[in-house]
């Protein structure tokens, strides 16, 4: 199936072309092929195990590719390590929030904004941060590991406001939330969306991430099976009642 997505590739940020990769015997990702532009959102949907953490993680050179051609902001990742692709622009915010547990808040802000740091001062990015969440300010010199997992969840996006990357990697941002939670998330997400970041979301909550997402793929068993325009899969029945347990 062709992608749907038709632009220079001067203008993407993400492109991979046949990935495969195996845990021993196991084929976790099988001849995936897809691309970000610069100021979308894509989304990678589909159950627990069908191989999206494992996607992200070889984006963002945490574990090498076993085959296939994978380029992050200009770079090839098998060449890349984990600290350059940052320094280039790549947030990456794995499942689990990926905060330094042992840190205080402001600490864990202050080693983002360090990262990558921009025009804006870290006072005027922080000034940002405790607008849009309160609450951080309240817990600015708690340790990260003693907040909530809702608290977590916001330092999580707080550090892609000051980090401002190019592309943002999002593994599972509902996980574990509640509703209220979770709506918390997805608007200071839209936020940042409508600022023009591109995120590459990977979620198991597919109305969520279609709804969220300009574009989407949809994983199983580490093979992408379709892929469209986020409202028309959406919009079609057969994909509703198929993914999203309605038949």
């Amino acid at each position: 199936m062709s992608d749907p997505l038709k632009t220079a590739e001067s203008n993407l940020l993400l492109q991979v072309k046949d990935l495969a990769f195996s845990y021993g015997r196991i084929e976790a990702l099988r001849s995936i092929s897809l691309q970000v532009a610069k100021g979308e959102v894509v989304a990678v949907v589909g159950a627990n195990g069908a191989g999206k953490t494992t996607l992200l993680r070889i984006l963002s050179a945490l574990i090498p590719p076993r085959s296939g051609d994978v380029v992050v902001l200009g770079q090839q990742v098998q060449l890349a390590s984990a600290h350059k692709l940052a320094q280039s622009g790549l947030l990456h915010i794995p499942e689990g929030r990926g905060t330094l547990q042992s840190l205080t808040v402001l600490d864990n802000l202050r080693i983002a904004y360090d990262i990558r740091p921009s025009a804006q001062s870290f006072d005027e990015a922080l000034g940002e941060v405790y607008e849009k969440f309160p609450k951080l300010s309240e817990r600015k010199d708690q340790l990260a590991g003693n907040l909530s997992g809702g608290e977590q969840q916001m330092l999580a996006l707080a550090r892609a406001m000051v980090n401002k990357p190019e592309l943002l990697l999002l593994d599972e941002p509902s996980l574990g939330l509640s509703p209220l939670m979770v709506a918390e998330a997805y608007r200071t997400l839209r936020t940042l969306k409508g600022e023009g970041l591109s995120i590459l979301l990977v979620e198991q909550n597919v109305k969520l991430a279609l709804r969220f997402s300009d574009r989407a793929y949809v994983l199983r068993q580490g093979k992408i099976v379709r892929q469209g325009l986020s409202e028309e899969l959406l919009q079609d029945p057969g994909f509703v009642n198929h993914y999203l347990g309605t038949h």
